[in-house]
């Protein structure tokens, strides 16, 4: 995450660890994550693509979260590593559906018809695809009084239509 924080001009401290934080501007829509890669595909009626059987697990907070989190922690005096991360913790699999569920409920909202419903393909899974990303945020929780308060599925309804606006106007 040191890299989206880089992106963001965020000078971030090394003892902060930034764990897969999303926002529409803060992906760029085609970079290979996980989240815009599954929230494009099901906007464009494609089928959402999984790596290996989807069992694999991952942990997503939305940006709110994670700027409320860095406030705290650089007006803390918190010296030690702090996880500023989201525990809810979901299979890949999961993750999908629930995106796709997500962009039909828009779509469905907006009256927009689909032609067909997104399925979710399998392709081979990377060999240095790690099995489980869940951070350990009781350091926040116990010293910074910090935790989530938008859960993931708050998060990608926002970021669908933003997504789903922007593809509206043709500039995503």
């Amino acid at each position: 995450m040191r890299e989206s924080s880089t992106r963001m001009g965020l000078g971030v401290s090394p003892d902060s660890h930034l764990l897969n934080s999303f926002s529409f501007r803060l992906v760029n829509p085609s970079d290979g994550r996980v989240v815009s890669n599954f929230i494009v595909q099901a906007l464009k009626g494609e089928d959402l693509t999984v790596y290996g059987d989807g069992t694999q697990t991952r942990s997503f907070q939305y940006i709110h979260d994670l700027v409320d989190g860095l406030i705290l922690l650089m007006n803390s005096g918190e010296s030690r590593p702090v996880n500023i991360g989201n525990q809810d913790e979901f299979t890949i699999l999961e993750f999908a559906t629930l995106v796709r569920d997500i962009v039909e409920k828009v779509q469905d909202e907006d009256g927009v018809k689909r032609t067909r419903r997104s399925q979710i393909v399998h392709k081979g899974i990377p060999t240095d695809d790690p099995q489980r990303r869940r951070p350990d945020t009781t350091r926040a929780k116990e010293t910074l009084n910090w935790q989530p308060r938008w859960d993931v599925r708050m998060g990608l309804e926002e970021m669908v239509r933003y997504y789903k606006a922007k593809m509206s106007e043709g500039s995503l």
